[in-house]
Order: structure tokens, then C-alpha cells, then sequence
């Protein structure tokens, strides 16, 4: 059995994570970070990396992994120990003495903490299946695209309405020699002006439409498509389905943590209900709470400085601006 002893445990390796890590290094803490995914970056890095993301401050447009690599920079200064693809199953308090908090891996990794920080953003989380794709992931349907040069001079097919659907139809019209956005509805869920900038582009809406099959001998050459009853059959050897996913708090759920519709309670020193236990990033549920990369980073920091007095009660919420550290 394998232990790791660190001041923060942070559970969640995407923005908010990154963000906080780098945070508890100017706190001086020694930081350890779980992750059930391989890579760092979370939802970013897993979903969107090629994505331009708008609402970071001081940033007019920044793509996905330009961000997480700068994050990771950053967060690098504090010497983490990263602890990935391993999730989080075990919850205990100490008290006394050795008051902090024990949490076991499902690798049988055991993490002593004086406090823990939860950045896990939706839990962990899988795609939503398409009906007739079961045979086809890897064989030319995919559910992510993490980079668009391999769609280059093909026929797409992206399948869904939300925002993901109509950012990859976006970046990947210039380069696709077709692509196609089916949905069974007429109204989408994905945000106005880029619905308005994917009807203004060459990709082809079709609504009231399903994706029934698709064929081909070792990868996808063509699918059939259902638009109001009728079938037809399109060339295609690329399907993106982007159906959104399914979260999973996992076994956090089970720790006695105030839960409220698979996000977690905090107050406004981002505590939980768990003595020494924080959350941060879209993970939190409060009122009035705002779901962006943006928001979170606040969150981290407002975190890191309450859990500092936590592992440290002669400590200082507030220390100082990082400008004025020496």
C-alpha cells in the first residue's frame, strides 16, 4: 500500500483544479491531485480542446489546450505530486493530534491531507450512446473530437443540438468536404449566435431526423438517415455524436456530503458540510451560482485560503496579493 502525505488533496484535474493547485503552492502547501481521467485538463481536454473559449479573463479568445497547457504551467511551480487516472472511493476524518482528512484510491493508494478540495466539475462522466453507432466507436464514430485534422476532406456527420454539436459542425466545415448537422427536433439547445453562425456557414441542417444505421466494410462509408419518415442514404465516413454525457458524482455521494441535484453544498467559504472538506468549480451548488471556467477560479482561491486556516489555525485567510510575494 502505497500513502501519500500532503497539507491539500485536490480531487479534479481540470481549470478550476489546475487553478487551485497552483494557488495552495503560493499558500506553501504541498499538493497531491487525483483525476480518473489519464490526462490533466479535465472536460477541456477530454471534450473540447480545439474549442476558443471566450470567458476567461484577460483572454479575447483562448483554445481549450492552450489554456490547460498555461494551467498546467502554472501549476506546476507548486510541485504537485498528480495522482491520475484513479478515483477517489474512501472518506475518513481524523481528529485530535493528527486532526486531517484520509482518502482511499481504487489503486489502494491512501492520501493523508489536512484538508480536502473538490474540483471534479460534473463527476465523472460518459457519453450519452447512439442507438445505431454500437458496433461503429473507433471505426469511424466518435463521441469528442480532440483535434480536427483527421476529418479533413471527409463527410461528417454530426449528430445532436447542443453546443458541442454546433461548435465541431463550426470548426470543422472549413476543412470537411461536407458536413451535416442532424437533430431530431427543430430547436436546438446550443447557444444562439453560434446556431446563427452555423446557418449562415456551407453545413447542411437536417431536423426531425435520426441517424438509423450506418455501413461500411472496416470503417463507416455511409448512414441512413429518417427525416420525417422517410429514408435515405448519405455518404459519410466520419460521425461525430454529440448526445451530451451522463455524470456520476461516484462514491463522493456516499461520504455524507450535502448533495443537492449531482452538485455539491457549499457556503461562501466554499465549505461543505464534512469538517475540512471544500469544493470548487461547477462541482458547487449555491445561490446564485454561475457555471464558468471564470467563476471557478475565484472559487479555488476563495477554497485554498479557507482551507489554509483549516490545515493551519494560526494562519491568515487573506495573504497578501501574489504581486507583493517575495
Amino acid at each position: 500500500m502505497t500513502t501519500v502525505d500532503v497539507d491539500l488533496l485536490i480531487i479534479g484535474a481540470g481549470p478550476t483544479g489546475l487553478f487551485a493547485t497552483y494557488y495552495a503552492g503560493f499558500r506553501g502547501h504541498r499538493v497531491a491531485v487525483v483525476d480518473s481521467l489519464p490526462e490533466l485538463g479535465g472536460q477541456v481536454t477530454a471534450m473540447y480542446p480545439e474549442k476558443q473559449i471566450l470567458d476567461v479573463a484577460g483572454f479575447p479568445s483562448v483554445k481549450g489546450r492552450d489554456l490547460v497547457e498555461g494551467l498546467v504551467a502554472q501549476a506546476n511551480t507548486a510541485k504537485p505530486e498528480y495522482l491520475l487516472e484513479r478515483t477517489a472511493t474512501t472518506f475518513a476524518e481524523r481528529t485530535g493530534d493528527d486532526a486531517g482528512v484520509t482518502v482511499g484510491l481504487d489503486d489502494g493508494t491512501v492520501v493523508r491531507a489536512g484538508a480536502l478540495l473538490i474540483t471534479a466539475g460534473i463527476g465523472k462522466f460518459s457519453p450519452r450512446a447512439l442507438p445505431a453507432g454500437a458496433d461503429w466507436v473507433g471505426r469511424g464514430l466518435e463521441f469528442f473530437v480532440p483535434s480536427f485534422a483527421p476529418y479533413a476532406g471527409k463527410d461528417v456527420v454530426i449528430v445532436g443540438g447542443g453546443d458541442s454539436a454546433f461548435d465541431w459542425a463550426l470548426h470543422l466545415e472549413p476543412i470537411a468536404r461536407s458536413v451535416t448537422l442532424v437533430h431530431r427536433r427543430e430547436a436546438f439547445r446550443a447557444h444562439e449566435r453560434t446556431v446563427e453562425q452555423v446557418r449562415a456557414s456551407s453545413v447542411e441542417i437536417v431536423t426531425r431526423a435520426e441517424v438509423t444505421a450506418l455501413r461500411g466494410r472496416t470503417t463507416v462509408e455511409e448512414v441512413d438517415l429518417v427525416v420525417d419518415g422517410a429514408t435515405s442514404t448519405r455518404p459519410c465516413q466520419a460521425v461525430v455524436a454529440a448526445l451530451g454525457f451522463i455524470a456520476d458524482l461516484g462514491p463522493i455521494q456516499g461520504w455524507g456530503i450535502e448533495v443537492s441535484k449531482r452538485h455539491v453544498v457549499v457556503d461562501a467559504a466554499m465549505r461543505t458540510n464534512l469538517p475540512r472538506v471544500f469544493a470548487a468549480g461547477d462541482i458547487t451548488e449555491y445561490d446564485g451560482k454561475v457555471r464558468l471556467i471564470a467563476v471557478g477560479f475565484g472559487e479555488a482561491a476563495t477554497a485554498v485560503n479557507n482551507a489554509t486556516v483549516a490545515i493551519d489555525p494560526s494562519a491568515h485567510v487573506f495573504p497578501g496579493h501574489s504581486s507583493e510575494a517575495p
